[in-house]
């Protein structure tokens, strides 16, 4: 079911049982190795979202990014030299104004994802609205602000968090996550829109053979899609 966003004014203060700090733990244990071996081969990367935040729960994941075109060469190298397995490649592309990424699963709850075009702020910025936090900050146990698919703010507590509705809110939260306004005014829009409309699907998601490069199947996209070829031009 969909997570509807939330319009109250209210300041809610969640306290985390012992299952919402084991969960933490250890997907945050799942993610730390993948990273250090992006890490040793001079591949910044972050995690983002609940597991930046700490307000994790049953089905979250540890989805990892690095922010800057890379080539998948490289990437996929550093994960087999450090024994990391690689299950399913993907190219997404979650709308024709958003840049291509290719997105590779590790298993069922780790992923690795970067993008093959230069993201716009908005797109970037994205990444921090909803809370993002480097490989040093998850060994030091730390924490982050972010928001969350209800468009509740959440702020990080020593025994859980504070959530508060950002609706009405946008330049404050821009402030306080150090981005632009504009960023949280189009997620409160693209959120309440799809409250009302209901999801639309990814514009693109294809699933590479063993065979197949990333840059490759970019290629025969961007010579066969006109959306995906104006996109690579931006």
């Amino acid at each position: 079911m969909a997570v509807k966003p939330n319009r109250s004014d209210e300041y809610k203060e969640v306290t985390y049982g012992s299952t919402r700090w084991v969960k933490l733990e250890e997907l945050r244990a799942k993610a730390i190795p993948v990273m250090t071996a992006l890490a040793n081969s001079h591949l910044h990367a972050t995690v983002h979202g609940s597991l930046a935040r700490g307000d994790v729960k049953e089905g979250s994941d540890a989805d990892i990014f690095i922010a800057e075109v890379q080539s998948s060469f490289a990437v996929e190298t550093a994960l087999e030299k450090a024994k990391v397995p690689i299950s399913f490649r993907f190219l997404v592309q979650a709308t024709p104004n958003y840049a291509m990424k290719a997105h590779i699963e590790i298993d069922d709850v780790v992923s690795v994802s970067f993008p093959l075009m230069e993201m716009r702020r908005v797109e970037r910025e994205f990444y921090r609205y909803g809370g993002e936090a480097d490989l040093i900050q998850l060994k030091a146990n730390a924490r982050v602000a972010g928001v969350d698919k209800r468009l509740m703010l959440i702020e990080p507590t020593p025994t859980g968090h504070v959530e508060s509705s950002i609706i009405g809110r946008e330049e404050f939260v821009a402030r306080l996550l150090g981005i632009s306004a504009e960023t949280v005014l189009d997620r409160v829009h693209a959120l309440t829109r799809r409250d009302m409309v209901g999801r639309t699907g990814v514009f693109i998601k294809r699933e590479l053979a063993p065979d197949e490069t990333f840059e490759g199947v970019l290629k025969k996209l961007v010579e066969a899609n006109p959306a995906v070829r104006r996109r690579q031009r931006q």
